[in-house]
């Protein structure tokens, strides 16, 4: 095996036991001293802050994808629970018509006649219809939307200007 002649090799200047003094060496670590300290002592303010940020920069990456799975689990979860929803509201249709139908055909078969078995229905489901309907235009009246939200939004701006006071 071969040597570069800068490292001490046998062919080089000097001696392989003896370090030379042009030729920079790692310090080697106390037991005594903790690793962080270690480190901190033998590596340049840059290097440090430059390790903090790729250390922040992989957390915010790990945080980012961990967000985006639970997210992606999440949407699936609701979107299989709205599919279900959507199937048991067309199950509720065809119930309501047919129950529709059978007391369609029982009034007017024993009480009044067709003609007006049909009204008769018609008109209690237009009056369950003005039901919901008012009570659905209250319940939208009382959405205020997201008041808390829109009030911390409006602080943000201040709060980025730079102070007038000396420090």
């Amino acid at each position: 095996m071969t040597y570069p002649p800068d490292y001490g090799s046998p062919g080089a200047q000097g001696s392989a036991d003896v370090p030379r003094a042009d030729v920079p060496r790692a310090e080697v670590p106390r037991a005594d001293v903790p690793p962080a300290e270690a480190k901190a002592a033998t590596t340049s303010l840059g290097d440090l802050i430059g390790d903090v940020a790729q250390d922040l920069t992989t957390l915010m990456r790990q945080e980012v994808e961990l967000a985006k799975a639970e997210f992606r689990e999440s949407a699936t979860r609701a979107g299989k629970g709205a599919g279900m929803y959507g199937g048991a509201g067309a199950a509720g249709l065809f119930a309501l018509l047919f129950l529709s139908l059978a007391l369609w055909w029982a009034l007017g078969a024993s009480l009044v006649g067709f003609g007006w078995s049909a009204v008769i229905v018609a008109v209690i489901w237009a009056i369950v219809a003005a039901v919901l309907a008012f009570r659905a235009k209250k319940e939208m009246e009382a959405v205020r939307g997201m008041p808390r939200t829109a009030e911390t939004v409006k602080k943000i701006p201040p709060s980025l200007k730079p102070s007038e006071e000396p420090r």
